[in-house]
């Protein structure tokens, strides 16, 4: 079975702190998944920062990153000082491993 980018993010950022919580959820009636904010799908608060992350594919970074400038809420979390990052993640070809883009939106 396939990781999911929510997955790979999440064992991302373990690396740097304990303290990450997804806050997608699954909606039955509309049978769609709901990102808190309409862009947020993990939370992490590494040291004294909250960092709040869309996770996608490699090829969708732009799609999110416009999805999310378009939001009404952004001014909000950038005006309670999240960083706001895109991770798109792909398996490279080469190594067989998954590789991180990582946009700041912050």
């Amino acid at each position: 079975m396939k990781t999911s980018p929510t997955q790979l993010t999440l064992r991302e950022l373990r690396k740097a702190t304990d303290c990450v919580q997804v806050v997608e959820h699954w909606c039955p009636f509309s049978r769609r998944r709901k990102d808190l904010f309409g862009f947020i799908d993990v939370i992490a608060i590494v040291g004294m920062e909250t960092v709040a992350i869309q996770t996608t594919s490699w090829g969708n970074v732009s799609a999110r990153a416009k999805k999310i400038a378009e939001s009404d809420m952004l001014p909000y979390v950038r005006a309670a000082g999240w960083k706001l990052l895109v991770h798109g993640w792909r398996k490279s070809p080469k190594t067989n491993r998954h590789e991180l883009k990582t946009l700041d939106l912050s």
